[in-house]
């Protein structure tokens, strides 16, 4: 539904952060200029304003009402992410062991869409693994292992028609991805065999085979844990703006990343929770070239090895590193 806008907000969201995503970004770091928009968007839906917590993290407007609800409000240049939420919360919905948001109301105020959505109770992941014992990390990866896969079990629905297809997305990737990883100041060793690598990623990764649905973001600030007499475990799931339909191994990038660090049982624990029972130099080489090929791929950044740059000479002593046998 379109609604009105209130006299005071009407400058924000007909400023430029409708179109500029440097002004957007300007406008995300001042909740006091867009809060009072949101929270008369809460009003309109009857919902309770008086103890709002605005969310810094992530990349669109969000702001907790209350413990029981979020409003999160998209701007027209990311309208995508509010397509792929809106349908995967409504594809997903009873479909998992796990629990997802709900949608509770959504809405368009003047151009921006938004959804009201359930809040998911636990502590965030980010803030609870990093002292987590090995063993109770372990055991969360293959739930996550077991939760991608229990993700890509779901039909994919409306999702199917998300743009760009995945063979489109990954030619693109490739085209694209030694530009990409020289900008980003790859080192030159692993830049070497980057041409090899997507000759053999061209054969090992399927273009066509049936898809499903991938959110490309299984990362520890994307989920809560709940403790249950000193037994951690998956309490909830959250953040459906990236995903796609596309080849299910594209899902093991960011918890090989961010929290696998390269360590044998907890390699072992999140394959073998998504069904890979051994794991061979193909599985390796084709999982390299998705980590390089990922949307949001950034070596540098998002390896969770300590001196992995010393510790390989290239990228198969690389892929050996990150996924050891």
């Amino acid at each position: 539904m379109e609604e009105t806008l209130p006299p005071d907000s009407a400058g924000v969201w007909g400023s430029s952060a409708s179109t500029s995503l440097e002004a957007y970004r300007a406008l995300r770091t001042e909740p006091a200029r867009w809060l009072p928009v949101a929270l008369d968007i809460a009003r309109g839906h009857g919902l309770d304003t008086s103890s709002p917590h605005v969310f810094v993290t992530g990349t669109n407007l969000v702001v907790g009402l209350g413990e029981r609800l979020i409003l999160k409000i998209f701007p027209p240049l990311l309208h995508a992410q509010f397509v792929s939420e809106r349908s995967s919360l409504t594809q997903l919905a009873g479909r998992l062991h796990l629990p997802i948001p709900e949608i509770v109301a959504e809405g368009t105020r003047d151009g921006w869409p938004y959804l009201v959505i359930t809040r998911l109770a636990g502590a965030l992941g980010s803030e609870a693994w990093p002292s987590l014992p090995e063993g109770q990390k372990e055991r969360l990866l293959r739930q996550i292992g077991e939760t991608i896969a229990s993700v890509q079990r779901a039909p994919l629905g409306p999702l199917a028609r998300i743009e760009p297809r995945w063979d489109d997305f990954m030619r693109k990737q490739m085209q694209g991805c030694r530009v990409r990883h020289e900008r980003l100041g790859l080192a030159p060793k692993f830049l070497a065999g980057l041409d090899d690598l997507m000759r053999d990623a061209a054969r090992l990764i399927p273009m066509d085979a049936p898809p499903v649905i991938l959110t490309g973001e299984y990362i520890p600030e994307n989920f809560l844990l709940a403790c249950d007499n000193g037994e951690w475990s998956l309490a909830g799931l959250f953040d459906f703006g990236d995903v796609r339909a596309g080849w299910r191994d594209y899902d093991l990038l960011g918890p090989s990343a961010f929290m696998a660090a390269g360590r044998p049982g907890r390699v072992r624990s999140l394959l073998e929770g998504f069904g890979y029972t051994t794991l061979d130099f193909t599985l390796r080489r084709r999982l390299m070239a998705l980590m390089l090929l990922h949307h949001a791929s950034d070596l540098n950044s998002h390896i969770c090895i300590e001196g992995w740059q010393d510790k390989a000479n290239d990228l198969i002593e690389l892929q050996d590193l990150i996924w050891p046998g």
